[in-house]
């Protein structure tokens, strides 16, 4: 067991439910946990990440987690969760911009990343041009029968895996011709040592994004929003997003969704911190 203790505001009951909207995250948010699928060199942990303090004082115990393994899973609990991030800081820099109601709405609201940046590469491109709903049924579909599962918790497929399949097996589960060959060439780069996400941590967003368009079936979409939720960058708002036009078709009551220049124009004063801006957009309409 360790305990965690972290600088405020953090608002874990609002990260419980937002991860919540995935049917692939076992959250008892009752009891304010999560239980963690984490990959530990080749070896598959459950994490469980319970918060027992408020959103002023956050303190979280972590159990579940051999004592070999316990700093690398601690190091990697605080990427996901993106503990050290400075979340009044942002917030204050929104306080004088036309996002001050929703930042006050959610405070407290960090990113949080998806649980391994391979699964969120993949996530992304499941969820290409589908509906959330769809989307999370497919991704569920995908990882019940080509993943695995420990004590109750899913882990994604490996590249070793996925880069056996055939398009034909996704197929069956729905997947368009097109996806399923994109989802098994990604796990073929990665199992064949081409792509090393943990090499991509360390360079710039440019560079990252320079690698990943290269791969079949990535566009600027996905790439943004693997830096987001694969990384925790901060300065990233994804336009072609339909859910950020959206919010903000909402938020500026706008009578069509907007144009590019209007979202330029919206998004300038939201700098270096876009990426709050998009998921505090996304927050508003989820």
């Amino acid at each position: 067991m360790e305990t965690i203790k972290i600088d405020g505001p953090y608002n874990f009951d609002l990260v419980l439910d937002r991860l919540s909207l995935d049917p692939l995250n076992q959250v008892d948010a009752e009891n304010r946990c999560v239980f963690v699928p984490l990959m530990i060199g080749n070896e598959p942990i459950v994490a469980k990440v319970k918060a027992t303090g408020s959103t002023k004082a956050p303190e979280f115990v972590i159990t579940g987690i051999e004592e070999s393994f316990q700093d690398k899973a601690a190091k990697r609990l605080g990427e996901i969760f993106q503990w050290n991030t400075p979340l009044e800081t942002i917030h204050q820099h929104f306080q004088n911009t036309d996002l001050k109601g929703i930042f006050d709405q959610h405070y407290g609201t960090p990113i949080v990343l998806d649980f391994d940046p391979y699964n969120c590469l993949q996530k992304c491109i499941i969820h290409q041009q589908l509906n959330l709903s769809f989307a999370h049924t497919l991704t569920e579909r995908f990882v019940k029968t080509f993943g695995f599962e420990k004590d109750g918790v899913w882990f994604y497929p490996l590249p070793e895996t996925v880069e056996e399949l055939q398009v034909e097996d996704l197929r069956e589960l729905q997947f368009s011709g097109r996806k399923a060959e994109y989802v098994i060439g990604i796990a073929k780069e990665i199992a064949s040592g081409n792509l090393n996400l943990e090499e991509l941590k360390n360079k710039s967003d440019q560079e990252v994004f320079n690698q990943l368009i290269k791969l079949r079936g990535v566009g600027p979409w996905t790439v943004q929003n693997f830096l987001m939720f694969g990384f925790g960058r901060q300065n990233l708002f994804p336009m072609a997003d339909i859910g950020i036009q959206n919010a903000l078709k909402k938020q500026y009551q706008l009578e069509a969704k907007p144009t590019l220049q209007e979202m330029e124009s919206f998004s300038k004063s939201w700098d270096p911190y876009l990426s709050y801006a998009s998921l505090y957009l996304w927050r508003s309409i989820e």
